[in-house]
């Protein structure tokens, strides 16, 4: 009877051992965010879904745990403006760590490999950001010389011929970027969040003029993971737009 009690114990910790398997783990602290909230959202592939809102510890501290349903996109958020992708494998342990005023620019991460590549695709384009800062700020600071009578018109086309300059070869760098990482990484999820990457609001790969990055993305895709749902998401809306922009 204690043999028989025994075996049917192990089977049914096997059996939750076999259910957990996917389950993934995204934690980690964050300063200055004690008793502060953070949410998470699963990003389907029509709509991102809210999971939890959770409430960091006194030492800025959060656990979330989570069965995936299938391989996919994690947002964790403090604003809809200040967030972070995460991308998991299942069975994962994510650990997170930055600001929690400055998520997107301060965060690092521990595990993950390809949440790793999302992490060096953000932090490339929050470079990018930083020198169009520069750009602006740079341009604004001319046109108030130029207001308060300090330079001339001509002093100041000369100085905007400067800052056009290097506005576009901020573009061209993040684009190069992006360009290299899709051609990287083919057959990963993250090529599709590279995809889709802006700089100061313009495409950096504009389907008109690209198309074929979105064909070897699709590509990839299917190779590696062609029944995920983002994969045929991603399938159905390539054919949608390939007889527009397909040359």
């Amino acid at each position: 009877m204690r043999k028989s009690r025994f075996l049917l114990l192990l089977v049914l910790l096997a059996a939750a051992s076999c259910g957990n398997k996917n389950d993934i783990t995204i934690q980690g602290t964050l300063d200055g965010g004690a008793g502060k909230v953070i949410y998470i959202e699963e990003m389907t592939p029509d709509a991102r879904l809210f999971l939890d809102s959770i409430t960091l510890d006194k030492k800025g501290h959060f656990k979330f745990r989570y069965p995936m349903p299938y391989k996919t996109f994690y947002n964790v958020h403090v604003s809809d403006a200040d967030y972070i992708v995460l991308l998991p494998d299942p069975g994962e342990t994510i650990t997170l760590e930055g600001s929690y005023d400055s998520l997107s620019t301060t965060y690092h991460l521990q595990g993950g490999p390809e949440s790793q590549l999302l992490w060096q695709l953000q932090d490339y384009t929050n470079h990018g950001s930083r020198a169009l800062l520069d750009i602006v700020n740079t341009d604004q600071h001319n046109q108030q010389l130029l207001a308060e009578g300090q330079i001339t018109e001509a002093d100041y086309d000369a100085a905007r011929k400067v800052t056009d300059s290097l506005y576009l070869d901020a573009f061209a760098d993040q684009q190069q970027y992006i360009v290299h990482f899709i051609q990287d990484n083919l057959g990963s999820l993250a090529t599709l969040i590279a995809l889709y990457k802006p700089f100061n609001n313009r495409p950096l790969i504009n389907p008109e003029d690209s198309f074929e990055f979105y064909e070897a993305v699709l590509e990839g895709l299917q190779e590696n993971l062609p029944d995920n749902p983002h994969t045929i998401s991603f399938k159905n809306q390539v054919e949608r737009t390939r007889f527009q922009y397909a040359r």
